[in-house]
């Protein structure tokens, strides 16, 4: 395939427009070739400041997916809506690009990919991180040996949600572990190269709020890996914006300043013998570079890396947690069938576009107040 992409960009809350859809727009071999939203106003206004003609109600989505206009989506809506327009998109052989969390559960993420392998599409789950320079730097420190062996992962996820966002209603995938915690979790995994075989967890709850009626506000648990290490995070709703890690070693520490966010630049500090060496990293576009691998790997017919099986992964954890919070027990993770196969995000993944301006947002906020 030498033509241009052509995606469609299904859900037009606030990060499709603040990021997904400008990311694409610039890109060189992606076009947006169709809009898909459950809003007229969105469509009309969105699809005049991109040029776009096809313009779809979620009704139309079926015969957009049969109309061969298109050869990929970029699935931004909310979680538990998210298997469903992967599979039918499979379905018409067409590749998806899916925000994480890759789903509401794991059986669907496992429906996601068996239908995407059935039909030869690609798949790929939105790890944005997984190109981005300061958190790659990281990666490249500890199998350099720099901090030595990596025993401790430590992370903090929160902001101050918004009333009535979609992050607090009850329905499936809402709530801040399957929206913050999978960055941490993400982390752990490929700072410590491994997969977790055990958690403790707890619910923080505030029951006065009436933002948290139908979720928790937060939840806090420590991931046990094989050798003795240890992950231990917080991600919470209700508590200042704060998006850090750090790896403690047997010889040093990193620390991460702003890691899992895209509007910021970020910073990483390497801690080593009483000395502090920082090195900062400057705001880039960080969707457009998934964007651009994900072209790549269309065209060039090579699985993605991050995976349908990198989001099945991230989910099992979830839910191993979801039943450490419900038990108040220790609950063992048992092994994934395929993830040892797995690849974990290497430092030649690392792809840096320069970031763009702010968008101007049509019946969106963000999610923090």
């Amino acid at each position: 395939m030498t033509r241009s992409i052509r995606f469609a960009v299904v859900g037009l809350g606030h990060f499709a427009q603040a990021a997904i859809l400008p990311a694409i727009h610039r890109q060189r071999g992606a076009t947006i070739s169709a809009l898909v939203s459950g809003t007229p106003e969105k469509l009309d206004e969105l699809g005049t400041r991109y040029g776009v003609t096809r313009l779809c109600d979620y009704s139309q989505y079926e015969e957009l997916l049969a109309s061969g206009e298109i050869d990929a989506v970029y699935i931004a809506l909310p979680n538990d809506m998210h298997a469903d327009a992967a599979i039918r998109a499979a379905s018409h052989g067409v590749h998806v690009l899916c925000e994480k969390p890759m789903a509401a559960s794991s059986d669907e993420c496992r429906s996601m990919v068996e239908a995407c392998q059935r039909e030869n599409v690609r798949l790929m789950i939105a790890y944005r991180l997984h190109f981005q320079s300061a958190n790659l730097h990281v990666v490249d420190l500890i199998q350099r040996g720099t901090i030595g062996t990596p025993r401790v992962f430590s992370s903090v996820f929160s902001f101050q949600v918004r009333d009535g966002n979609v992050r607090t209603e009850d329905r499936a995938g809402a709530g801040p572990l399957h929206d913050l915690g999978i960055y941490c979790i993400n982390a752990a995994r490929y700072v410590f190269r491994d997969e977790p075989i055990g958690v403790h967890a707890h619910r923080i709850s505030n029951n006065d709020d009436e933002r948290f009626k139908s979720i928790e506000e937060g939840v806090a648990a420590s991931l046990r890996f094989r050798g003795g290490r240890v992950a231990n995070f917080v991600c919470s709703y209700n508590a200042a914006d704060r998006s850090n890690y750090e790896v403690i070693g047997t010889d040093g520490v990193l620390e991460v300043e702003n890691a899992y966010e895209y509007t910021t630049p970020m910073a990483v500090t390497l801690v080593k013998h009483g000395k502090r060496k920082r090195r900062s990293f400057r705001k880039s576009d960080q969707i457009a570079a998934e964007v651009q691998y994900f072209v790549r790997c269309i065209r060039n017919e090579i699985e993605p890396e991050p995976s349908g099986l990198e989001g099945l992964a991230d989910l099992h954890i979830i839910e191993a947690i979801q039943e450490a919070v419900r038990t108040g027990q220790h609950v063992p993770i048992a092994p994934l069938t395929g993830i040892e196969e797995e690849q974990h995000p290497s430092p030649d993944q690392a792809i840096t576009r320069p970031a763009h301006g702010a968008s101007k947002l049509i019946g969106v906020e963000s999610a923090s107040r």
